[in-house]
């Protein structure tokens, strides 16, 4: 996939710019068949950095699913930390004890919409005002991908939360709007993270 990309940008470096945790060592089993689908998993939180995350993942989606005909799934997950949303009422109905919030493109309702669109009533957003806008954005943005898209909306810690994510869903790769080793997000991930990391290559922004 990152070959493709090299690619089609005219560079051979985004390799060692991007894979930010190596894939990890796996243990052959009988009992792990290989699929033909890729799961693309995006820690998105609206900043700039992660839309460009988010752009990269859609972009090898597709250079992935136009080349082998594999079926490629991008979901973005935004984590809402728990000294954030305990603070504030829950103004959107969301089941807060519920661990995973997910949304098929196809399934989302007139009502979360509303909420973006009514005058607010409220000075202030909330948090889950903020999460809720913050996931109808990648939303909006998957349509023009026209590809499989799922969001997840999770409570507690990011790098706990991605993690979980990653596992339940199997993915292939995940997706972070940073460019280094060392930024506080990969150290909190570690080093025996069930999938690899990418990051963004500084050539997008030159």
């Amino acid at each position: 996939m990152l070959a493709r990309l090299q690619s089609a940008v005219g560079r051979d470096d985004l390799i060692e710019q991007m894979v930010l945790l190596p894939e990890p060592k796996k243990l052959f089993s009988k009992e792990s068949p290989a699929t033909n689908s890729v799961n693309l998993i995006v820690a998105y939180d609206a900043s700039p950095n992660s839309h460009t995350a988010l752009d990269v993942a859609f972009w090898i989606a597709h250079q992935t699913r136009l080349a082998t005909n594999t079926e490629v799934t991008v979901q973005a997950v935004y984590v809402l930390e728990d000294n954030q949303s305990s603070h504030y009422p829950n103004i959107l109905n969301f089941p807060i004890q519920q661990p995973s919030l997910e949304c098929q493109i196809s399934e989302i309702s007139k009502s979360a919409t509303l909420v973006l669109t009514q005058p607010k009533l409220q000075t202030a957003i909330t948090p889950l005002q903020e999460a809720d806008r913050i996931l109808w954005q990648a939303r909006s943005l998957a349509e023009e991908w026209q590809g499989s898209f799922k969001s997840h909306l999770r409570f507690g810690c990011i790098s706990t939360e991605l993690k979980k994510v990653v596992e339940i869903e199997a993915a292939d790769i995940l997706f972070v709007g940073c460019n280094s080793v060392n930024h506080p997000i990969i150290e909190a991930l570690g080093s025996d993270f069930p999938c690899p990391v990418l990051g963004i290559p500084s050539c997008i922004d030159e």
